[in-house]
């Protein structure tokens, strides 16, 4: 892996959904210009990063996930210039902007697989996975057949509508499996680069790599995979060495050792994250089991060797809103949780105020049952919330019904509120190295059931105990260190004594080690 780039030692991101963030043109659909007027809102709760959903032309079947157009935005939600501008804004106020990278798959409306769906042979014929016969499929991918005069079966990566781009296979088995190093696998490779070296010219700062551990197929071990994405790396080292790149993998042994400087621990694999999150009985809601989680967390990072960075997501567009598994106060232990540990916090748009996952929404652009995390953010009293001036029945996705629902304008209001604590905790991160992305993190108690969760996080000679007990009972910790100063206390705090820290239920502690 590359040196880091320095502003990701202290980055908190922030995930804008685009067409749900803030609509200017009062169309229903949020557009690149809201991101651009909100970004002082989100350098003001206290986040140094954006995250950037795919706002890339496309047929919106998979919500832009179905690109058509690597390089021209969206008209929906504005022109290149609008994006280039965004960069900009973000850079004068010390700010990061990554963009939504989809490379394992396209829409079935792009040029490329236009072009590639000919009988005759032509210079995308190998851009995607084809069999050499219209009879066989390809087997655990799932196929479009019979669309075209070409003879064969091209395996899908998602939905049907998206085609999977051809960067070989480890192991080939059949003859029109291509090896990673054939002709075909080589200029899908090369033109992801372009499209990479396109974007970053114009003042893009990195990219997130959707189903980043999945583009060699037949990949023993991800050691495919692992290899394309370090040619990559070597490329953005010779020409964007301050490019960052966080990867949808969540393997971060695998991912890291690909070159890239984060990955994400998720909602899908062996993480547990949905412990702690989502699940019948969430950690978080103070009657799980956080234990499971702390293993594997251990696991990764000590497979990972401190290379980079895991990063713990609130949530993101494919999940369940934070909001509809942890309830009340217990959402402020669960940030206290986030922004405490190494690598870089995302935070899902409107998780910071605890917006409700919208029940008994009728699917759109693909988004099926993760279409009520994706409901437009909801930034004041006025209509719509204030992320439109269009009709209601025009939104891209319909407004939160709830008549209490949370707003930013209601919460900046309340010195109490969800906001001004996830703004508190950040200014507390800031404040102190070894809270950063960097600081080292050993486990005192792994929040086993009825237990809270507790760790040490370092830096050089700095060393701060974290103690978070979401449960309904306190806790009694004992520890072979003498307390110092508290810097964070949330709930009823903790009575600390010599080598013993009693937690109050629903509290959480910072304090430093003397």
């Amino acid at each position: 892996m590359s040196e880091r780039p320095k502003w990701l030692d202290n980055a908190v991101f922030y995930e804008v959904y685009p067409q749900s963030f803030k609509d200017t043109d009062g169309d229903g659909i949020g557009n690149i210009n809201g991101i651009t007027e909100k970004l002082p809102y989100i350098k003001g709760l206290g986040c140094t990063a954006v995250w950037i959903n795919p706002c890339f032309e496309s047929p919106f079947g998979d919500a832009g996930y179905d690109v058509s157009d690597y390089c021209k935005v969206a008209p929906r939600y504005g022109t290149n210039d609008d994006l280039i501008n965004l960069f900009n804004e973000a850079h004068k106020l010390g700010m990061h902007i990554i963009l939504d990278l989809v490379p394992g798959h396209t829409s079935w409306e792009h040029p490329w697989f236009k072009e590639s769906m000919k009988a005759k042979r032509n210079e995308f014929t190998d851009r995607y996975v084809w069999t050499d016969s219209i009879w066989e499929e390809p087997v655990g991918y799932g196929s479009l057949r019979g669309i075209s005069d070409r003879d064969g079966s091209c395996a899908v990566n998602f939905f049907t509508h998206q085609p999977a781009l051809n960067y070989g296979f480890y192991r080939p088995t059949r003859p029109w499996q291509q090896p990673t190093d054939s002709p075909g696998a080589i200029a899908t490779r090369e033109a992801l680069k372009d499209i990479m070296r396109f974007w970053l010219s114009k003042g893009c700062d990195g990219f997130r790599v959707d189903m980043a551990g999945s583009l060699v197929k037949n990949d023993e071990d991800g050691k495919g995979t692992i290899a394309l994405w370090q040619n990559i790396r070597a490329f953005l080292d010779e020409e964007f060495p301050e490019a960052a790149m966080v990867s949808e993998w969540g393997e971060p042994y695998q991912s890291l050792a690909g070159g890239f400087h984060m990955d994400f621990l998720l909602h899908f694999g062996s993480s547990h994250y949905n412990d702690l999150f989502r699940c019948e009985k969430p950690f978080f809601n103070g009657s799980g089991d956080a234990s499971a989680f702390v293993e594997k967390y251990i696991d990764s990072y000590e497979r990972s060797g401190g290379k980079g960075l895991i990063c713990i997501p609130s949530g993101n567009h494919d999940m369940d809103r934070l909001a509809r598994h942890i309830h009340g106060d217990n959402k402020k232990l669960a940030f206290a949780f986030l922004l405490s540990m190494p690598g870089a916090p995302y935070i899902y748009y409107g998780d910071e105020i605890g917006m409700n996952y919208v029940e008994g929404l009728t699917s759109v652009e693909g988004g099926y049952g993760r279409t009520g995390s994706r409901s437009p953010m909801q930034w004041d009293s006025s209509a719509n919330a204030g992320f439109s001036t269009a009709a209601a029945d025009k939104l891209y996705i319909p407004i939160d019904p709830d008549s209490d629902r949370p707003t930013v304008q209601k919460q900046l209001a309340d010195e109490n509120s969800l906001l001004n604590e996830i703004n508190k905790l950040i200014l507390v991160r800031q404040a102190n190295r070894p809270l950063q992305s960097l600081g080292k993190i050993e486990f005192v108690c792994k929040g086993e059931a009825g237990k809270p969760l507790a760790y040490i996080r370092s830096f050089e000679s700095e060393r701060i105990f974290i103690v978070i007990n979401p449960g309904v009972n306190s806790a009694e910790i004992e520890v072979n260190f003498s307390f110092g100063e508290v810097i964070y206390s949330f709930g009823k705090g903790a009575a600390l004594c010599e080598n013993k820290c009693t937690v109050s239920a629903g509290s959480a502690v910072f304090v430093k080690i003397k």
